[in-house]
C-alpha cells in the first residue's frame, strides 16, 4: 500500500467521523436559534459536551492535514 492510498483512507474515515461528530452536537438545535431567537445563555462546556467539542476539532485538523498530504503526494 502506498502513501496516497493511506492518505485517501484517512481522509474518508475522518470525513465520516467529522460529519457524525458535528451532528451529535446539541447547542442551538432549535430552528429559532438559526435566526438569533434562541434566548439561551452561552455557558462553559463541561463533561461529555467538552470532550465532543475537542474531539471534533482534532478530527477536523486530521481531515485538513490528510487533504494537504494528498495534494503534496499527488
Amino acid at each position: 500500500m502506498n502513501i496516497g492510498v493511506i492518505c485517501t483512507v484517512i481522509t474518508f474515515v475522518s470525513a465520516v467521523l467529522l460529519i457524525l461528530l458535528v451532528l451529535l452536537q446539541q447547542r442551538g438545535a432549535s430552528l429559532g436559534a438559526g435566526f438569533g431567537g434562541s434566548g439561551e445563555l452561552n455557558t462553559e462546556r463541561r463533561g461529555l459536551e467538552k470532550s465532543l467539542y475537542n474531539t471534533t476539532i482534532v478530527i477536523a485538523v486530521i481531515f485538513v492535514l490528510s487533504i494537504l498530504a494528498i495534494l503534496v503526494v499527488g
